[in-house]
C-alpha cells in the first residue's frame, strides 16, 4: 500500500516568509512637521506667551493755533498661558511571548524588541491624532449604534474623521454630546477604517447617536484640557476660551474662518482665506501658510482642473495621463496632505506661529533606571507579564492666530465618506 501524505506530514518543513508586512499605517505627518519647530522647555508652572494684543495711541486732528492736543495712550500687551498635558502608550506582554521569540531558531523576529521599536512610532501616530482634535479629547462621533452579544458596533460618519483617529486595542470613553455625562468605556476590539465602524467591548449602556468618543484618562473633558490641536487654534468661534482669553471679548485671538457652505471646494475659497490673513496681519507680512488637507480635498481641487483641461493629441509612444502631478497650490499656499485630516477642512498653517512647550520629552517612563516593570498578580506575587510605557508631557500653542485661516464645511467627494 502506498505511503500517503498524512504519513509523512511530520517530516514536512513549515515555511514562514521572513518579512513581516504591516497592514495598517502609522502616519504622523503633521506632528512630525510641528515637532521640528523650536521647543520651549517648561516646568509645571504656566508657560506664558507674550502677545502685543492691540495697537495704541490716540490719533486725531488738532488746531495748531492754541488748540488742545489732548491725552494719549499706547499698545496693549497680554499673555497666552498653557501647561503641559501628559500622555502614555502602554505596551504589555507575557513572558512566554518573550521566551518563545528570543532567538533566530525560535521566530523570524524578536517580539519584545519589535514591540519596543514600534512603541515610539505608535505614540507619534497617536499624537498626530490628538493634534486633529479641539482640545477636549474627542476623537469620534457616533452616528448609529447596534449591540450584539455584549458588543457595541458604532458607525462613525458624522464628522470628517470617521474612525481614523482611534486605534484597535485602544480604551475609549463614551460621553454625551455636551461632554457632561459619561456613558461608560470599553476597548476597541474591531476597527474598520474603510467602513467607518468600530466594535467596543463591553457594550456601553445608553450609548446613542450624537455621543462622542473621548480618549481614556480625561475624566472631565469639558474642563480638563487635552492637547490643543488644529481645530482649537484654528477657530473663529466667539464663545469659549483660548489659552486664557475669552473668545467673545477678544476678537484678536480668533482665527480666520471661511465657510464652504456644504458645497464642493471652489477657487474663490482659498483666495478668501489667504486674503483674510493679509487683512489681519498686513499685506507685507512674512507668513507663508501651508494648506494642510485630506487627499479627498486634493481630488476636489483636481476635479476643478479636469473640468477645464485641454487634451492635445499625444505624440508617438506617449501615454495618456489625465491626472496632475507636482505640488498643489492654493492661492499661494502650497498644499500638504494628511490622511488624518478632517475631510471637510483645509487649514492654512503658518509654521512660524506654531510651537510647543515641553515638560517631559518623548521616551520611556523610568524609575530608578528601570524601563520595564513586572505585573503583580491578585495573590500579591509576580505575574509572568511585563509592561513598559512610552510617555511625554507637552502642549502646543499658536502665538498669532490672526496669521492662520481655515476653510470648513466643505463637501466630501463621493467615495470618501
Amino acid at each position: 500500500m502506498a505511503v500517503v501524505e498524512s504519513q509523512v506530514s511530520a517530516l514536512e518543513l513549515e515555511r514562514v516568509i521572513p518579512k513581516i508586512r504591516v497592514l495598517f499605517e502609522r502616519d504622523d505627518k503633521f506632528f512630525a512637521n510641528i515637532k521640528k519647530r523650536d521647543v520651549e522647555v517648561i516646568s509645571n508652572r504656566q508657560m506664558r506667551v507674550p502677545l502685543e494684543l492691540r495697537p495704541g495711541g490716540s490719533f486725531q486732528y488738532f488746531d495748531p493755533n492754541g488748540g488742545d492736543l489732548g491725552r494719549g495712550g499706547g499698545p496693549t500687551w497680554d499673555k497666552a498661558v498653557l501647561n503641559s498635558v501628559f500622555v502614555s502608550e502602554n505596551i504589555e506582554y507575557t513572558k512566554l511571548t518573550q521566551w518563545s521569540t528570543d532567538g533566530d531558531k525560535k521566530a523570524i523576529t524578536n517580539a519584545v524588541k519589535r514591540l519596543t521599536a514600534t512603541a515610539l512610532d505608535e505614540l507619534r501616530r497617536q499624537l498626530d491624532s490628538q493634534l486633529m482634535q479641539a482640545g477636549n479629547g474627542v476623537v469620534g462621533t457616533i452616528t448609529s449604534v447596534s449591540t450584539t452579544a455584549g458588543v457595541d458596533t458604532y458607525t462613525l460618519t458624522s464628522d470628517g474623521f470617521g474612525a481614523r483617529l482611534v486605534r484597535y486595542g485602544q480604551t475609549i470613553q463614551v460621553f454625551d454630546t455636551t461632554l457632561a455625562t459619561l456613558r461608560g468605556s470599553g476597548v476597541i476590539t474591531a476597527w474598520d477604517v474603510e467602513n467607518n465602524t468600530i466594535d467596543v467591548t463591553p457594550a456601553v449602556a445608553a450609548s446613542a447617536a450624537t455621543d462622542v468618543l473621548v480618549v481614556n484618562g480625561l475624566s472631565s473633558p469639558a474642563s480638563l484640557p487635552a492637547m490643543y490641536g488644529v481645530p482649537y487654534h484654528h477657530s473663529n468661534a466667539s464663545t469659549g476660551t483660548w489659552l486664557g482669553f475669552s473668545r467673545s471679548t477678544t476678537p484678536e485671538i480668533r482665527s480666520n474662518g471661511v465657510n464652504g457652505g456644504g458645497s464642493a471646494l471652489s477657487l474663490p475659497l482659498p483666495r478668501l482665506a489667504m486674503n483674510k490673513i493679509g487683512n489681519r496681519v498686513g499685506i507685507d507680512n512674512n507668513f507663508k501658510p501651508v494648506a494642510w488637507h485630506h487627499p479627498a480635498q486634493s481630488q476636489a481641487y483636481e476635479d476643478i482642473g479636469q473640468a477645464v483641461i485641454m487634451l492635445n493629441q499625444p505624440g508617438e509612444n506617449k501615454g495618456l495621463d489625465m491626472y496632475f502631478g507636482g505640488v498643489q497650490n492654493f492661492a499661494g499656499a502650497k498644499g500638504k496632505e494628511s490622511f488624518n485630516w478632517d475631510k471637510t477642512r483645509i487649514d492654512f498653517v503658518s509654521d512660524e506661529v506654531w510651537g510647543r512647550g515641553e515638560t517631559l520629552p518623548i521616551g520611556f517612563y523610568t524609575t530608578d533606571g528601570r524601563k520595564i516593570f513586572e505585573i503583580r498578580s491578585s495573590s500579591g506575587g509576580i505575574a509572568t507579564s511585563d509592561i513598559f510605557y512610552m510617555v511625554c508631557g507637552m502642549q502646543f500653542f499658536v502665538n498669532n492666530p490672526a496669521a492662520t485661516a481655515y476653510i470648513y464645511n466643505l463637501a466630501i467627494p463621493a467615495g470618501y465618506q
